[in-house]
């Protein structure tokens, strides 16, 4: 609705008449930070529901109630599409997990792998950043961000998931990448900065499900390949 300009994320069943609670971090960004006062209109969603038009019930400096009004958006779930990375530096990393969850991911994976720089990485953090950009691109699913798990680990769980591997050997070559499995589940692997291994490059190489492509001419810094990939992804088989 034209009248709501604030998109929240609640972890709260929604549906008509339903009373939803605010915990003390919502009512202060709601009532502390954006004035909302009682009666004032916003969105809400919880990634299962869709999209429901609220109004405060009550607000108050550690809590309040909204009350959900009439649904907006049905719940819409994105196409079946990992993505699987290797964590960079902090800021970078979250501007991945950030552009994932807007590009239409499933499942956002850590992976570790034989050059990666991160040791770990904050789950519960990333899953804010996925969180809040739904909140933005006016999503009605959030995707879960997975704990960091090796590459072997990863590989082994993708059972028979079509892999788009974004080899940095294959620069400047020409692209003769196919991507046929249109309503098949899919996964996008973005290596290391330092790329993968000899070892992990082989095996990628050799997995019957594994289709190497090549993102142009030039070697992409690892978030620039996170979106680069994903908008190829999207573009031939997803819902763009």
């Amino acid at each position: 609705m034209s009248d709501a300009k604030i998109r929240l994320y609640v972890d709260h069943p929604l549906g008509q008449g339903q009373s939803v609670p605010l915990s003390r971090d919502q009512a202060h960004y709601l009532f502390g930070v954006m004035r909302l006062g009682t009666g004032a209109p916003l969105l809400l969603f919880n990634g299962r529901d869709g999209e429901w038009r609220a109004s405060v019930a009550e607000a108050g400096k550690r809590g309040g109630t909204l009350t959900c009004d009439a649904q907006t958006r049905g719940f819409e779930m994105p196409p079946d599409l990992w993505l699987l990375f290797a964590p960079i530096k902090k800021a970078r990393t979250d501007f991945i997990v950030e552009k994932a969850a807007e590009m239409g991911a499933r499942r956002i994976v850590p992976v570790q792998t034989a050059f990666t720089n991160a040791g770990r990485v904050q789950r519960d953090r990333l899953q804010a950043h996925a969180i809040e950009a739904a909140e933005q691109c006016g999503g009605t699913f959030v995707p879960e961000v997975a704990e960091m798990a090796r590459l072997d680990q990863v590989l082994a769980d993708l059972g028979d998931r079509h892999l788009m591997f974004c080899d940095e050997a294959l620069a400047g070559a020409e692209d003769t990448s196919a991507l046929p499995a249109k309503d098949a589940p899919w996964a996008i692997l973005i290596g290391p900065e330092g790329g993968f291994s000899d070892k992990e490059r082989a095996r990628l190489h050799g997995l019957e499900a594994a289709h190497p492509v090549s993102l142009g001419p030039r070697i992409l810094r690892a978030d620039t390949a996170a979106v680069a990939a994903m908008t190829v992804w999207q573009q031939r088989l997803g819902d763009w």
